[in-house]
């Protein structure tokens, strides 16, 4: 292929410029590389093409012919031959001779801004088709920055976010107390680029018709669609086998990922065999890296208490004994969150009115049209309610709109249903805010505000049934907790019974502290139990303190460190008893990194200091900090440090030397016996050395 400063002879006849570096500088591809074309379609490039032995336009009546996919043909749009013009054809492949001498033909091309995306030929051809010379390679990606494409995105601002930046950040934990860590997509990883094109290459229906299957990447829903069911690694060789309990044999635990890089680079060396193991947010995050390098914005979105209605009834029953023990019943449940993609594009395969952010979900959860993938699914359509509009809205409705109720069943069969804190599903809907390391709430893109009169028109509309309000009970009762909890330290909880009668009431506090799993299942057996008769003024409120020590909790299931905690409060007249639930979330405690240099600069070593408190009245052992970051660390760089003594401070210092110029985050984890996943990032600007 032709390079910059580097000319490939065609036949001995002639030689060509392609021109790399400044067309991949034009179309925002540079950081990919610079040595080979890659363009966005609807936008110009420029080539020279030397003739060895001279050319005479006049003469040799010529044409450029592109060509892509296994079997190129004009009638599917994957072989293109076309003549030069006076000027450029904004809506189709065109091409403009800009200057010609006897030697030297420059030339102008563009293609059209509905183009198939991904490998193509070019080749210069007299218009009888009897001489044709191959000129050079270049990739097709969607474009943005242009008008015509159905990804269009009218918003520098915006398309700095959701196609260039290489960093993000990922929401988790409960809504109660949210959580967030950073993730490198690195999708201008030169490597990246090619491992995509395979991912849609590696496609099921791709491998068995591609000559149908080509031609349809001209359309950003079917590519969304094809990188959703090949991001997982369900019924084909996608990407990531996904796994949501220990063990994980074999793999790495979904909360070691800080990147999408080593993921894709280890899908593609192993020859496209499942990488182990990946949940929700991972899922996600590799979905962002690989439509952001083919050119669609993307962003990723997390949904705290998110339902999983199995069942498409809208509605999510939990029941639990009077153990505290979820004891089934529904293969419905709601995750503490659940992490998906918005994709932004036009959507000319519906209605108008439908255009925008998609919502597109790689997770393996249900079947869409015997795949498991999920979307495009127009933002707009779920709030609207208009469930009938592909693809998979009614499943993403549910998940921000399912009616959650959760049922008490007593020995003798009969059953109460309980008051809960978060009556519905869907909260704190949460993305990176745009050009800020700062959350964006965008829950009212999916949902008028709850109980409002818009709120229940749509309810209607999606046959959502709406409970009349519960008759009213003398006895109210509520869990409190102050926040936030940091690992090891004692959890503070007040069970608050109140008396709403005008007479005394002695009554019967039951509690139950369980762990739990982020997707919304309690572990067999209680982390404390606790029983008491308590009496209580009427018209008064009585409060008892319980404790929750590191003695009693101990380690958690997964990295999110959950407890759902229960009380049940009974009454001399049982239709007084009332019951409430109450979700809680330990953190990390903070990582401090501070970077020892006064510049960070391309080619020379950079020191970092990384800094946190053991949060534990026991010593850390067997800890191990690891850093990545693209432009930053050439893979993954670890650091093994000495064990840190009870609530000491614990200092650790590395050092990396930086492979690219600009704005870059260095991402940090830390591993010790009693914690892990450990996470933190630093903003570090890289500066050329002059």
């Amino acid at each position: 292929m032709a390079t910059d400063g580097k000319f490939a002879s065609i036949g001995g006849k002639c030689q060509v410029d392609l021109q790399c570096a400044a067309n991949n500088k034009a179309h925002r591809t540079i950081e990919i590389s610079e040595k080979r074309l890659l363009l966005r379609r609807g936008q110009s490039f420029d080539i020279k093409v030397f003739f060895k032995d001279g050319f005479n336009l006049q003469k040799h009546m010529i044409e450029l012919a592109v060509v892509t996919g296994p079997d190129p043909k004009v009638s599917h749009g994957s072989k293109i031959e076309f003549h030069f013009s006076d000027e450029l054809n904004v809506r189709r492949w065109s091409a403009v001779i800009n200057s010609v001498t006897k030697n030297e033909l420059s030339l102008t091309i563009t293609s059209s801004p509905r183009a198939i995306i991904g490998r193509y030929s070019l080749s210069l051809q007299h218009d009888s088709k009897d001489i044709s010379y191959f000129l050079g390679n270049f990739v097709l990606l969607f474009n943005p920055w242009c008008a015509g494409d159905e990804v269009y995105l009218n918003s520098d601002v915006q398309r700095k976010e959701y196609v260039l930046n290489e960093t993000g950040t990922i929401y988790y934990g409960g809504s109660d107390y949210i959580g967030e860590r950073d993730w490198n997509f690195g999708q201008f990883e030169e490597d990246i680029l090619d491992i995509c094109l395979n991912l849609l290459d590696n496609a099921p229906k791709y491998l068995k018709k591609p000559k149908r299957e080509h031609p349809r990447r001209r359309f950003s829903v079917q590519v969304a669609r094809t990188v959703s069911a090949m991001v997982n690694s369900a019924y084909d060789q996608g990407v990531l086998q996904g796994r949501w309990s220990s063990p994980y044999t074999g793999g790495v635990y979904p909360g070691k990922w800080n990147g999408s890089i080593a993921i894709l680079r280890q899908w593609q060396k192993s020859n496209f065999k499942p990488v182990r193991y990946g949940q929700c947010w991972v899922f996600a995050a590799v979905t962002c890296t690989v439509l952001r390098c083919l050119g669609i914005p993307t962003r990723v979105v997390t949904n705290f208490d998110s339902a999983h209605d199995t069942d498409a009834n809208l509605t999510i029953d939990n029941y639990y004994n009077v153990e505290g023990d979820d004891i089934g019943g529904s293969s419905d449940s709601v995750w503490n969150f659940h992490v998906w993609n918005e994709s932004w594009m036009a959507r000319n395969d519906l209605d108008p009115g439908y255009d925008g952010w998609q919502v597109v979900d790689a997770t393996p959860q249900e079947e869409s049209d015997g795949t498991y993938c999920c979307g495009p699914a127009s933002v707009k359509a779920i709030k609207g309610g208009d469930l009938d509009h592909k693809y998979d809205a009614p499943f993403v409705f549910a998940e921000v709109n399912a009616k959650r109720v959760n049922w008490l069943l007593f020995a003798d069969g009969t059953k109460m249903k309980m008051d809960v804190d978060v009556l519905n599903v869907g909260h704190c809907v949460s993305t990176k805010k745009c050009g800020k390391d700062e959350r964006e709430d965008i829950t009212h893109l999916y949902k008028y505000p709850d109980g409002s009169t818009e709120e229940e028109e749509i309810f209607k509309k999606a046959k959502i049934s709406i409970d009349e309000p519960a008759l009213e009970k003398t006895l109210k009762v509520s869990l409190k907790v102050s926040q936030p909890i940091y690992l090891g330290q004692t959890v503070s909880v007040s069970v608050v019974v109140s008396n709403k009668s005008s007479e005394e009431k002695v009554c019967t506090v039951n509690f139950w502290a369980k762990k739990k799993m982020y997707q919304g299942n309690t572990e067999k057996g209680n982390i404390k139990t606790f029983k008491k008769e308590i009496t209580i003024p009427a018209a008064e409120d009585k409060s008892i303190p319980l404790e929750l020590s590191y003695k009693d909790y101990g380690t958690f299931p997964d990295m999110y460190y959950r407890m759902r905690l229960i009380t049940y409060v009974t009454d001399k007249l049982p239709e007084n008893n009332v019951a409430t639930i109450k979700d809680i979330g330990l953190l990390n405690p903070p990582l401090t990194i501070k970077m020892q240099n006064f510049n960070a600069y391309v080619g020379e070593k950079t020191h970092v200091e990384i800094s946190f408190k053991n949060p534990f009245a026991l010593p850390l052992k067997n800890c191990v900090m690891s850093i990545e970051g693209n432009g930053l660390v050439e893979d993954e760089k670890s650091v093994q440090f000495d064990d840190v003594k009870p609530n000491a401070l614990a200092k650790v210092t590395c050092d990396f030397t930086p492979k690219k110029p600009g704005e870059r985050k260095l991402l940090v984890d830390i591993d010790c016996d009693l914690m892990q996943n450990l996470k933190g990032s630093l903003k570090i600007d890289v500066q050329k050395k002059k």
